[in-house]
């Protein structure tokens, strides 16, 4: 850490602009938006420069506010890294949750997938940012937080694709499918960076439909 970054004495509340007296909603809602906007800024540094090659004072700047402010929201230029890391464990947990109150079928499969992906897509750039900012990333993997949703998203996948209600066949061709998205997606790296996302999205999505079609549905598409 250079001391650009260094921490500043612990403050009682965020260095922002001098405001009216609002009430505790107000303050919430605002210390919800500061903290989104750093990361929002953090993001577009972390992947146009890399997370070593940018400061809390850079992050600052762009915002136009004081070091302090950010220090009041994140401990350390590493937190607001995992906070941005964590924004990828949102991917499909909604679905996964629907998922888990519903018998498990390939149709159900392909809707928690083209939810997943469309999440995905509109959230591109966190990608980049991971795919570029790997190292840094890999320092992280200690927090247990991380570990633990880590753990829980991987053990929702598994336990659908372990369902013996499903056959066989079909668990295969939803793991196959599964990764058919994160391989187009996160596998593939820099591959398809210069594709536009809504593209790339409906070729991941007819490869999925590729794989997750009920064949032995009566109107089911023979390819």
């Amino acid at each position: 850490m250079t001391q650009a970054d260094a921490a500043p004495p612990a403050a009682s509340a965020p260095a922002l602009d001098d405001q009216p007296s609002r009430d505790q909603g107000d303050d919430d809602q605002a210390g919800a938006s500061t903290r989104e906007r750093i990361l929002d800024v953090a993001l577009d540094l972390f992947t146009d420069q890399g997370f070593d090659g940018t400061s809390m004072r850079e992050i600052a700047e762009r915002l136009h506010i004081s070091k302090a402010a950010i220090y009041y929201h994140f401990a350390s230029k590493e937190e607001i890294l995992m906070a941005l890391h964590m924004r990828l464990h949102e991917f499909g947990k909604a679905a996964l949750a629907r998922l888990a109150g519903q018998a498990v079928t390939l149709q159900n499969w392909g809707s928690l997938l083209n939810e997943l992906l469309d999440q995905m897509m509109a959230q591109r750039k966190i990608l980049l940012m991971h795919e570029r900012n790997q190292a840094a990333l890999e320092k992280l993997h200690s927090n247990k937080d991380h570990d633990d949703q880590h753990d829980d998203i991987q053990q929702r996948f598994r336990q659908a694709l372990a369902n013996p209600s499903v056959s066989l066949r079909d668990r295969v061709r939803m793991a196959c499918s599964l990764g058919a998205v994160f391989g187009g997606v996160l596998l593939a790296g820099n591959a398809f960076d210069n594709v536009p996302s809504a593209e790339l999205g409906a070729l991941i999505r007819d490869a999925v439909r590729d794989l997750v079609a009920d064949r032995s549905a009566p109107n089911a598409d023979p390819g």
